[in-house]
């Protein structure tokens, strides 16, 4: 005989998330402890300047330690200041970024000759799997039902 609470967990692993998304896990890492400020805030300008500005993010060859090395640091201590300054790792960092420039050419008309793929592989993805999971996580719906749901509005 099951009790309440074991059928409930049975069931909660049975929902399958879209795209294989998980729920966002909030640790509690001593590294974080160890940055020093002054190096962190000088590092997240740097980290914005080269990600954003010189729009490195749509590099899809552009590595983690590509960035440490453009910065003089190394990978560990990059990682540390990504997440406690901006809340997430590398990967999501560039993603991010990528999203926010694909929501813009999904519904420019410049780029409505342009297909989700095309698109994906402009803002640096290397594939399409990985756009659609990264924009489902960022937007909540699939690339394809948000160019459809921007462009009926318009």
């Amino acid at each position: 005989m099951r009790d309440e609470t074991s059928v409930m967990a049975t069931n909660e692993v049975l929902v399958k998330k879209p795209y294989n998304l998980r729920e966002k896990k909030i640790k509690d890492a001593a590294y974080r402890n160890m940055i020093r400020a002054e190096l962190a805030d000088e590092l997240y300008d740097k980290i914005l300047h080269i990600i954003v500005v010189q729009k490195k993010y749509k590099d899809v060859n552009f590595s983690a330690k590509d960035l440490a090395k453009e910065l003089k640091t190394n990978t560990r201590y990059l990682s540390a200041v990504i997440n406690s300054r901006f809340g997430m790792n590398y990967s999501c960092l560039l993603n991010e970024y990528r999203i926010k420039d694909a929501l813009h050419l999904l519904i420019d008309k410049r780029y409505l000759d342009k297909n989700v793929e095309e698109i994906s592989a402009m803002v640096g993805f290397a594939n399409r799997q990985s756009f659609y999971a990264a924009f489902y996580k960022n937007v909540g719906e699939t690339p394809n039902s948000y160019r459809k749901r921007k462009l009926e509005n318009k």
